[in-house]
């Protein structure tokens, strides 16, 4: 099973973000459904100890959270492979992606090692050129919405298909800690 933990978004962010995915050549744009802000990253995980992994999760004390979608960019360095929209820095955030990090280990996973960077990808970019990418990031520089609160995670299952992943929600937590 390849498995993440993510904040799902709620369609006052969501619906807007779709209303931005046009006008990009070689932009394979993220439905309604893929939209969300990962936490931690486990990839391919046996069944036993993804039964570890929810159970470590369900121990995490952590409180809503309070977001704001920050700049947008892209990932690829010289051509672009996704576009999305970060997140303006939070530590508490940052402490329940430290959390469900750490979840993993304790599960007997072998932990993520890279910088955490909050974002939400809007596209992956096949044939997409530096000059398409830019002129996105340029009008989404203008871009902005609501903080908004988010009061669970999830740990989800990504099932890779040949048009794209489908992600299911495997277990729900809720964020009302301190």
């Amino acid at each position: 099973m390849r498995l993440f933990a993510a904040l799902p978004l709620p369609d006052a962010i969501a619906r807007p973000l779709l209303g931005v995915q046009h006008g990009v050549p070689g932009a394979r744009w993220r439905p309604r459904e893929a939209l969300h802000i990962t936490l931690a990253f486990y990839g391919e995980t046996p069944p036993v100890l993804a039964d570890d992994l929810a159970a470590q999760l369900a121990k995490i004390n952590a409180p809503a959270l309070q977001l704001e979608l920050g700049e947008a960019g892209s990932f690829g360095r010289k051509a672009p492979r996704s576009l999305w929209i970060g997140i303006r820095p939070n530590a508490a955030l940052d402490q329940l992606a430290a959390a469900c990090r750490a979840a993993a280990c304790r599960a007997g996973l072998v932990c993520e090692s890279r910088t955490y960077k909050p974002h939400i990808t809007l596209a992956y970019c096949r044939g997409t050129t530096a000059a398409d990418a830019a002129r996105f990031l340029t009008r989404m520089a203008s871009f902005s919405l609501p903080a908004f609160t988010l009061d669970r995670f999830g740990l989800y299952q990504s099932q890779l298909g040949q048009d794209r992943a489908r992600y299911h929600l495997m277990h729900d937590y809720k964020l009302n800690g301190v």
